[in-house]
């Protein structure tokens, strides 16, 4: 076998020609290649092309064989096509633009997906600002935009990436289960990009889009999306009464300032107080029967909010109407004025709350997805640029499938 057969077959990359191997004195593997393709293909369309010129030598980096780093070598032409003007030639191995062939970006976005940049960096033998110039890359090639051609069920929320109030708004497909648009900032005219790359006719044929209590949401979505059922999530619902209880409670430590022992006491039933009766402990159910004989306004609040969560349980959306039509009427005559605050809101979304009983569509898939890139965030202790942030959003949360060159295990 010759030497340029070989090592044609190591380098692993169809459409390629070695014409000679070099290895050079500073320990670097240097191999001469060439499109396999006699007449060049444009770089745009990929037809074939008549040559223009030619562009001076440059190196692509490939995967290294062992601790050799590789490189390709190549002088690229240019061709004139009819379709696309004057465009560098289409090749096997990568992007003209790029200094590393696709499999080495692969790689490197592949090792991005489960570790931190720094680390990418370290084992690679590139620079921290080259590894994000390669995420972008990777994902322009990968995300496809028909991931939003078929858009039925979406959930739209924001996260914080920064201090300072620097957010992004996220929106995700929850049929398929993965992020298809975001952009910085959390206000309506956020979303304006979004529903513009959609179009009216996508827009139409949304379904259902599930959002929190914040208005600035609400408003873009009633406005742009005309046939959409407005869902409003369940959780956030259950946290306007956690907070009111909590909120009830701080003030009943306040009340009690002058005598501390019975502070403490409504101090440390806060967790009692907030957690799910079902998965109480059996000191926490103390605490509860002591608030039931000791402190009546506070075991109200208890109860209101137990109640809320109950009505919410419902799948018949005639029981929950009048469940949560009830539990108003109780709020609002509690004489407990976080929970009249609470009503009012609820009275204000009820709609919205009542096609969560419908649909049983929640944001609790879009949670999910903000926890992993609050996971992602911290390995790389924070991101100064929205942008990078949304690069590695889209790599690990888009949908976007990546299959390196990994080795294979033998069996013995």
């Amino acid at each position: 076998m010759r030497v340029t057969t070989l090592f044609r077959r190591l380098l692993g990359v169809t459409g390629l020609r070695v014409i000679r191997v070099l290895f050079q004195t500073d320990g670097k593997l240097s191999v001469e290649v060439a499109p396999r393709w006699r007449r060049p293909r444009c770089g745009g369309c990929g037809r074939r092309a008549s040559i223009y010129d030619r562009r001076p030598l440059r190196w692509w980096l490939h995967l290294p064989f062992g601790a050799t780093p590789v490189r390709l070598a190549y002088a690229p032409r240019r061709v004139h096509c009819p379709q696309c003007g004057v465009r560098t030639e289409k090749l096997p191995w990568g992007e003209a633009t790029s200094r590393f062939t696709t499999a080495f970006e692969e790689m490197v976005a592949y090792l991005a997906q489960i570790t931190d940049q720094t680390h990418v960096a370290r084992l690679t033998g590139i620079s921290w600002a080259t590894v994000g110039s390669i995420v972008a890359r990777v994902v322009a090639r990968h995300l496809s935009a028909e991931r939003l051609a078929s858009l039925r069920l979406i959930g739209i929320d924001e996260f914080s990436f920064r201090k300072r109030h620097r957010y992004l708004t996220v929106v995700v497909d929850h049929e398929r289960r993965r992020i298809v648009w975001a952009a910085e900032g959390h206000k309506a005219e956020t979303l304006d990009p979004f529903f513009e790359l959609l179009g009216p006719k996508t827009c139409a044929a949304i379904e259902a889009v599930s959002i929190d209590l914040a208005g600035s949401y609400h408003k873009a979505a009633r406005e742009n999306l005309p046939n959409a059922e407005i869902v409003f999530d369940r959780f956030h619902v259950q946290r306007l009464a956690s907070d009111a209880l909590d909120e009830v409670r701080r003030a009943l430590v306040r009340e009690l300032a002058d005598t501390p022992e019975q502070a403490a006491a409504v101090k440390n039933t806060r967790w009692a107080l907030l957690r799910d009766s079902s998965n109480l402990l059996p000191e926490e159910r103390q605490r509860l029967s002591s608030v039931q004989t000791t402190n009546r306004p506070l075991y109200r609040a208890y109860l209101l909010k137990e109640t809320l969560v109950r009505a919410l349980d419902y799948l018949q959306p005639k029981r929950a109407h009048q469940a949560l039509l009830e539990w108003m009427a109780w709020a609002s005559h509690s004489r407990l004025r976080p929970f009249v605050r609470v009503a009012r809101t609820i009275r204000a979304h009820l709609s919205g709350i009542l096609a969560y009983i419908r649909s049983r569509l929640s944001n609790g898939l879009v949670e999910g997805l903000n926890a992993k890139l609050r996971m992602i965030t911290r390995r790389a202790y924070g991101y100064h640029s929205a942008s990078a942030l949304i690069g590695m959003l889209f790599l690990t949360c888009g949908g976007i499938q990546l299959d390196p060159a990994l080795p294979t295990p033998t069996s013995s």
